[in-house]
């Protein structure tokens, strides 16, 4: 069967296709008798309407932004920041009358057919890694963008926090605690799901960028205060999840000498952390301190951790999409250390 066309209803009709398609796109310009005709015969033929995606391209206008993130659905939707920043953004779309696109691409992904192929009038890039050939295609359509976390593109409004002054912040707590001997576990600095201890060369050559830099805050504060960070244990996760948290938990514990502070640079990483202290008999605070980062289900369990503002930048994202500045913007949010009942002076 052939396939039926605006042109196939014109032609049943004995009228112009731009006629049919004012039917469907712009009734206001035809009687109501006439686009009943239209509409009738659309029905008989089996025509459901113009192609959305062939009719915005034509229009200029997707009515729709892209986000773009460097992880896969299932765990954004797991992933209570992501949650926290997806909500702000979806509002932000809602009150502008768009939809949202969403294109994951799981780490170690390096296809770019859905960036290429979306029909949307503006990306919005959260968390790419250096290098990541989607970000060059990104860029190569023309269209605004706004980045959120990483990487930092010049010319292109970019959202965040300090995360070398939110990093040192949550290290420096422990020091003024007393703690000497800390552990680090931390998630998303390689994107080749790597388990295990990291060396100061692989923290260093990290290619998220902003874990590369709340990382250099966790040791300058450390630096600071006399701690050699070449002996700081470091354990990096290839999944942000509780239990890779309770893995790295498991493994900093086991140390001898044992860690008296944990720092985590997400709050779920440092809940299983505490299934770990847990497991192993641990009294948090009072052999074992912990803390978070983004205060993200962190309350409930009682978690120090760095408070990040995960809606509004959502929220500011999405505005800038739709309403682009004259002059592109770095935001940088504030920040605040959340001060619970997992952190304490160290044992004597």
């Amino acid at each position: 069967m052939a396939k039926v066309t605006l042109q196939t209803i014109a032609d049943r009709l004995g009228v112009s296709r731009a006629t049919v398609s004012y039917a469907f796109s712009r009734p206001d310009q035809l009687s109501d008798d006439l686009r009943r005709r239209v509409l009738q015969v659309a029905d008989e033929l089996g025509y459901a309407g113009p192609n959305a995606a062939a009719r915005s391209l034509r229009l200029g206008r997707a009515g729709a932004v892209g986000l773009l993130f460097s992880e896969t659905l299932a765990y954004a939707f797991a992933d209570p920041y992501a949650l926290g920043f997806f909500q702000g953004l979806a509002t932000a779309a809602e009150e502008a009358g768009v939809g949202l696109l969403i294109l994951p691409l799981p780490r170690g992904e390096q296809h770019t057919p859905p960036v290429r192929d979306a029909v949307v009038d503006a990306f919005c890039v959260m968390s790419l890694p250096d290098g990541h050939p989607a970000l060059a295609e990104v860029l190569s359509r023309r269209l605004p963008v706004v980045v959120v976390d990483e990487p930092y593109v010049p010319g292109h409004p970019f959202l965040g926090i300090d995360e070398p002054a939110a990093g040192a912040r949550a290290a420096r707590h422990l020091i003024e605690l007393g703690h000497r001997r800390i552990g680090v576990a931390m998630v998303g600095l390689h994107a080749d799901g790597r388990t295990g201890w990291a060396d100061p060369d692989r923290q260093r050559g990290a290619v998220f960028e902003a874990m590369r830099e709340r990382r250099s805050g966790y040791e300058s504060a450390c630096v600071s205060a006399g701690v050699d960070w070449a002996s700081v244990p470091f354990y990096e996760l290839g999944r942000n999840s509780r239990a890779a948290g309770r893995e790295a938990g498991h493994a900093l514990l086991q140390r001898t000498p044992r860690p008296t502070a944990i720092l985590a640079n997400t709050d779920v990483l440092a809940l299983g952390i505490l299934d770990a202290a847990a497991d192993l008999g641990l009294d948090v605070p009072g052999e074992l301190s912990v803390v978070g980062f983004s205060d993200s289900a962190a309350e409930e369990a009682g978690l120090t951790t760095i408070r990040q503002a995960k809606q509004e930048i959502g929220a500011a994202a999405g505005r800038l999409l739709l309403e682009p500045p004259d002059e592109p913007e770095r935001l940088l949010f504030p920040h605040e250390l959340i001060v619970r009942a997992s952190t304490a002076p160290p044992p004597p």
